[in-house]
């Protein structure tokens, strides 16, 4: 059985065209993994194994790439992902304290996923908002000038939207 076969024929068919406008498979290689990660809702062992069969790449070359790019999970997360800045303008701007209410609301550590598999939090050393410090990102939609009662907000927010059950993306 090839990997490639656990996609939908349309997905697949989509990924190998991508691939293919490439002037090499590599450099398709992060949007591969971010397709395949938004279907399985990770980058999965199994995931790793589509995206080197449909790259000509060896799944040790992309686990490279996934451990330095911070968008690529290789563990299950979330339905939103917070990244929080945490570089030296951002804690200059009250990072600590701001992370540490968003944990404490959250009932996890930094790292973790909420009970419900709703929020994951994890670290990210700079965001390039510098200028709206201190900043989060909140599955890849910037919000900047946080302070409790903000991150409070997103928080309710998100939380009331409808959700599919755990795992579904």
């Amino acid at each position: 059985m090839a990997y490639a076969d656990l996609l939908p024929e349309e997905m697949r068919k989509q990924l190998i065209q991508r691939i293919a406008e490439g002037e090499t498979a590599r450099e398709q290689a992060i949007d591969v993994m971010t397709a395949l990660q938004n279907h399985f809702g990770h980058m999965s062992d199994q995931a790793m194994l589509v995206a080197s069969e449909l790259l000509a790449m060896t799944p040790l070359e992309l686990e490279e790439l996934a451990t330095f790019y911070n968008f690529i999970y290789r563990q299950p997360v979330g339905k939103y992902v917070i990244h929080v800045c945490d570089s030296a303008v951002c804690w200059m701007h009250g990072h600590e304290s701001l992370m540490d209410h968003l944990l404490s609301r959250l009932k996890i550590r930094l790292g973790e996923t909420t009970e419900d598999g709703l929020f994951t939090v994890l670290p990210v050393c700079c965001l390039g908002y510098c200028d709206h410090a201190p900043a989060m990102l909140v599955n890849r939609h910037i919000h900047g000038e946080l302070t409790r009662e903000k991150i409070d907000r997103i928080l309710t927010r998100l939380a009331e939207e409808p959700h599919l059950p755990t795992g579904m993306k």
